[in-house]
């Protein structure tokens, strides 16, 4: 929406309904194979991440080792990307 003067405002939650704590990154430490690493992901897909782990019946760090298993190259990408193919299969 434009204030008066035409000037556009941004509405406290995003253009895409997202609020600004959801989309900002943070690093997470976690433990894959027994290495300790960390990861930069969006609140909004960690978030996810937990739910999913939490309904598959694993742990974080044991979805994540899944995950990096089968696409080593960039951990956060293959993260984001399982995130979405997991909700729009389901």
């Amino acid at each position: 929406a434009a204030d008066r003067r035409g000037i556009r405002q941004s509405r406290s939650s995003g253009e895409n309904g997202l609020t600004m704590a959801e989309r900002l990154s943070k690093k997470h430490s976690i433990t894959i194979n027994g290495h300790r690493t960390s990861i930069t992901l969006e609140s909004v897909f960690w978030e996810s991440l937990k739910e999913i782990a939490t309904a598959q019946k694993k742990s974080i760090n044991a979805l994540i080792a899944e995950i990096d298993a089968t696409q080593p190259e960039n951990l956060s990408s293959a993260l984001r990307i399982f995130i979405l193919t997991y909700y729009k299969t389901k």
